[in-house]
């Protein structure tokens, strides 16, 4: 193990939990952020209450303001900004960024104007990047969980394999295990796509529908995910995998989930503005939601569970008469193809 520079970009929740793990593996973190005073209690006492209370932070994580600074003879750039700001950090990397350094990325949305994906967000803003070697991290993971050294298992994607291995040896460590992949596209729609479902999933909770109301949202959810998928060019085994299922399972299930979390207080009866403000933090399956309703009309998808969420979040119907619509529905086959579809769609583009 050697030291080298690396930056994160935020210093939210889940960036700083890449930072301790980047640091847990000998490098030299610098860790930026707009807020000063988020800054100097980073660096003064290790910590980052606000995101990740009662966790002390390594002294090899320097926080900063400066993107100058941060970026400065820097061997990789980790992204961990919100879909919604992407674009405006990835344009200030682009000030600094130096030939070479490697770029990967962690959020899992749509940039809510464009419908676009990260990778592609971060290509148009920094054009001297070879847009195959930008690395997108995904799968099973929670904050909360890696800060604490949990085991964790999570995938690199990248078009160019020699991107998606330097990311592997970047991040794998004992507790941290690190799968590669070359489906760009699928890992970047499983790990946006999913917290639609949580959202789902947690509002079904909410309601107090059990267990066989979660098991079937979080199965059916996973149908629409392949369906959409597969239109967008994605390799369905990818969904199979864990930035598919393996993410879908986790953010579903777990209490540190926002998603679920904020499908919990929609089923208890709180509004959607409401809920925002409880959270305090970017609940990702918001916007994500808005993001593949749209989608799924461009491509002429059938995406039900996402038409029931989109009318919940944006057009005030109730979340019991939701769900009752969603089971009413007229009866179908359970496979109806989607795989058949969604393997033709995938291969058809690899031509």
């Amino acid at each position: 193990m050697f030291s080298r520079k690396v930056s994160v970009l935020v210093a939210g929740s889940w960036g700083t939990a890449l930072a301790s793990v980047l640091a847990d593996n000998g490098n030299d973190v610098y860790l930026w952020s707009r807020n000063e005073q988020q800054v100097r209690e980073i660096n003064e006492t290790h910590t980052n209450a606000k995101y990740l209370p009662d966790i002390h932070l390594s002294d090899k994580i320097h926080a900063t303001t400066s993107m100058e600074e941060a970026l400065r003879g820097t061997f990789a750039v980790v992204l961990a900004a919100t879909s919604s700001s992407m674009r405006e950090v990835a344009r200030k990397v682009n000030t600094y960024l130096e030939p070479g350094t490697l770029l990967v990325h962690a959020a899992k949305g749509f940039e809510p104007e464009t419908l676009k994906r990260m990778t592609q967000v971060i290509a148009e803003e920094i054009p001297a990047a070879d847009p195959a070697k930008i690395v997108v991290l995904s799968g099973p993971s929670h904050a909360e969980e890696v800060v604490l050294r949990c085991p964790t298992t999570i995938v690199v994607a990248a078009e160019d394999v020699s991107a998606a291995d330097a990311a592997q040896d970047l991040f794998m460590c004992q507790y941290f295990r690190v799968y590669t992949n070359p489906d760009v596209a699928g890992v970047e729609l499983g790990g946006a796509l999913k917290n639609i479902i949580a959202l789902g999933v947690g509002m079904t909770d909410g309601l107090g529908y059990g267990d066989n109301a979660k098991a079937a949202l979080m199965t059916r959810g996973l149908a629409e995910i392949v369906r959409l998928g597969g239109v967008m060019g994605a390799n369905p085994l990818t969904f199979a995998g864990l930035a598919g299922i393996g993410d879908l399972i986790v953010t579903c299930t777990s209490r540190h989930s926002r998603n679920w979390k904020a499908g919990y207080m929609l089923g208890q009866g709180m509004l959607l503005d409401e809920v925002l403000k409880e959270m305090g933090m970017v609940v990702e399956g918001v916007k994500t939601t808005r993001s593949a309703y749209q989608l799924s009309r461009t491509h002429d998808v059938a995406m039900p569970i996402t038409n029931a969420l989109y009318a919940v979040l944006f057009e005030g119907k109730l979340p019991k008469d939701a769900v009752d619509e969603l089971m009413g529905r007229v009866r179908t086959h359970e496979i109806e193809d989607i795989a058949q579809n969604a393997a033709s769609n995938w291969l058809q583009g690899e031509r």
